[in-house]
């Protein structure tokens, strides 16, 4: 199952408007020895951050413990194709996060440097938005 709030006070949410370009409070290590950090800025929805845990946690044989810093909060609404004007707002399609560069995405700790580097490279390559492995 993938990633969406239990409980939300509004499920249908307006865009943001501008999305700050870099991002300073997330972008140091908390939990782990490495980290992927996002270089540019974008949204990444639920079925991507699945993605990529699904192959970090592949690729390091599931030894060691991966964390998870980001979380699809935001929902993204669509309308059905040739829907007319008007009739209110679309379903709830997805839900999604906004990242903004510098933010730290995945981080794990528990493996060897070498093994850990390539399992958040594979992951990095499921995301939208380019990443940085760093420690």
């Amino acid at each position: 199952m993938f990633l969406k709030p239990k409980k939300f006070k509004y499920k249908k949410i307006q865009k943001q408007k501008k999305v700050p370009k870099f991002d300073f409070r997330a972008s140091d290590l908390k939990f782990g020895t490495l980290g992927l950090k996002a270089v540019s800025f974008g949204r990444i929805n639920a079925k991507q951050i699945e993605a990529a845990r699904q192959a970090i946690s592949r690729k390091i044989k599931r030894k060691g413990k991966i964390w998870i810093r980001i979380f699809p909060h935001k929902s993204v609404t669509l309308k059905p194709n040739e829907a007319r004007m008007g009739k209110g707002k679309g379903s709830v399609k997805y839900w999604a996060t906004s990242v903004k560069a510098g933010t730290v995405l995945f981080e794990v700790c528990g493996i060897s440097e070498d093994l850990g580097s390539s399992a958040l490279k594979t992951g990095g390559a499921k995301l939208p938005v380019k990443t940085l492995i760093f420690k």
